[in-house]
């Protein structure tokens, strides 16, 4: 990038940052389906398709919904109306029993992937701290500020999640984080879990440039819910060095998840176009690369003689040619006027260039 700070900061011994590759997370969620060995598959095949970290979320349905609260809104459902059980009882299946914490902690470490959570209470929070090396802060957890800040007052990274909030929401929860780190990625989000492809019209990316100018102390990421990747791609080239997306081994099967989330196929696919897309962003500074020096020589135009011109006789417009290519002694024709009426002092042969040596 241009010569400047950007900030960075490590996730364990990964250092994440705009001069860094971008940092994957695999959402597990509620993708194991409430048994212990397929989380520790998912985990594996996390790795083995290109995630540096797996995720999970830690609460009770107790803990986050009301039964009552949600059976009173008949007429919001979004993508829950799509569940087969209540809201609650559909949290209550898909929750994450809190003794296999250890056991998961440690798969993550066996096959070398970030053990991630999202803890969704106080009590929470304060368990998951010793398994974790940073703390994701859902979206719907923006306005809990006391819960934020307790995340961040354990001195770890803190990812954001924007998703469903407005700028004024964004800069309280981020001031609340720095009040303890500056150690933060914000990441947009928008919280349609319908896996809509018209959703893409509500993805709002360029919210990352606002971010950038913002908060240009925190790493940008994306937090992510869409079918494909063509999201995840927009995002990095606009700054974004940190995604979270779901992650499944089979989109067919029953769970609020499993349908939007990137199967192992795709989730390689993702990985490799990034590291491609990486590999073309380069520096920022405008530059003749290495692999165009040859170019440079073939391509560009230099000042040649139209027809013989003799030692004595001076350079017009009439008596040259603007024609490629252009060796390293030649001149080019932006140069002309500085050349032009100068007398010769050598021969120059039809065809050939005019250096600087030949005129006087």
């Amino acid at each position: 990038m241009l010569n400047k700070e950007y900030p960075s900061f490590f996730i364990n011994k990964r250092q994440i940052g705009i001069n860094y590759p971008t940092y994957f997370i695999a959402e597990i969620g509620s993708n194991f389906d409430g048994d212990l060995n397929r989380a520790k598959d998912l985990i594996y095949l996390a790795k083995e398709y290109g995630a540096e970290a797996a995720k999970f979320q830690h609460y009770t349905a107790e803990g986050l919904v009301s039964d009552f609260g949600f059976r009173s809104l008949s007429r919001i459902k979004s993508h829950q109306s799509n569940w087969q059980s209540s809201v609650f009882d559909t949290y209550k299946k898909a929750s994450l029993n809190e003794e296999w914490t250890e056991e998961l902690n440690l798969t993550c470490q066996k096959v070398g992937i970030e053990f991630m959570t999202s803890p969704y209470s106080l009590d929470l929070i304060e368990y998951v701290n010793k398994f974790v090396n940073c703390f994701k802060v859902g979206s719907g957890d923006i306005t809990w500020i006391e819960a934020i800040k307790f995340m961040a007052s354990k001195g770890k990274p803190i990812l954001l999640a924007t998703g469903a909030s407005n700028q004024e929401e964004v800069n309280r929860a981020v001031g609340a984080i720095k009040e303890h780190t500056n150690e933060i990625v914000l990441m947009q989000c928008n919280t349609n879990y319908s896996g809509s492809k018209s959703n893409l019209k509500n993805i709002n990316l360029n919210v990352l440039k606002n971010f950038q100018e913002l908060f240009p102390d925190t790493v940008l990421g994306l937090s992510d819910h869409t079918p494909g990747f063509i999201t995840v791609i927009g995002s990095i080239a606009l700054g974004a060095r940190v995604i979270e997306k779901h992650f499944t081994d089979d989109n067919s099967r029953n769970g609020p998840d499993h349908s939007f989330a990137l199967d192992p196929k795709a989730w390689k696919e993702m990985v490799d176009y990034t590291r491609d897309l990486e590999a073309s962003l380069g520096s920022g500074i405008k530059e003749i690369e290495s692999n165009e020096k040859e170019t440079v020589i073939l391509q560009r135009r230099s000042i040649r003689a139209k027809k013989n011109i003799k030692a004595g006789d001076t350079i017009k417009k009439e008596n040259v040619n603007f024609l490629r290519p252009c060796p390293c002694e030649a001149i080019d024709p932006s140069s002309f006027k500085d050349v032009e009426g100068k007398e010769l002092v050598n021969d120059v042969s039809e065809g050939d260039i005019i250096r600087y040596l030949d005129l006087m």
